[in-house]
């Protein structure tokens, strides 16, 4: 192995390219290289903010759903006592109407029964009458005889 001048001028050149690379080439290249390291810093904590955030979030919308399905409930339950109330309500409007129907028919029945009654009344006094008629053979006058027959009447 020879060392020589070629080695030298070499070893030169090299050192220039070292140089020259450290002088020119390289701060660009670690400046490029520290701004892609800060944009993933950054990126990094965007995206841990961005979790912490989602599970803040996330929680809120958790206590909110667990207050609207507590509400849910409490309007549910809130609509089934009123729906009873205007059942029992229903109810009870209906059982006094049914009782002021009955009322009323009883009534009416007792007014029919008391109007048969009278009919009755006034169909025996004549058939009374036409019986003495034709007992007695002879005729009686309703309108002379009314007194008799207004007590027969009474008597029925």
């Amino acid at each position: 192995m020879s060392i020589n001048a070629t080695l030298f001028v070499q070893a030169i050149v090299f050192l220039i390219l070292v140089l020259f690379t450290m002088k020119f080439v390289w701060p660009p290249i670690a400046k490029a290289l520290d701004e892609r390291a800060k944009k993933i810093a950054d990126g990094l904590a965007a995206a841990d903010k961005a979790k912490s955030e989602l599970t803040a979030v996330n929680k809120r919308v958790e206590e909110e759903l667990s207050a609207t399905r507590n509400e849910t409930a409490s309007r549910i339950a809130d609509a089934d006592r009123r729906a009873q109330a205007i059942v029992e309500e229903a109810k009870a409007r209906a059982t006094e109407e049914g009782n002021k129907i009955i009322a009323a028919a009883r009534a009416d029945a007792e007014q029919q029964v008391i109007q048969a009654r009278e009919s009755l009344r006034e169909q025996v006094a004549a058939l009374a009458v036409k019986g003495a008629e034709q007992i007695l053979r002879k005729e009686v006058n309703p309108a002379v005889h009314s007194d008799l027959l207004n007590r027969l009447k009474t008597e029925l």
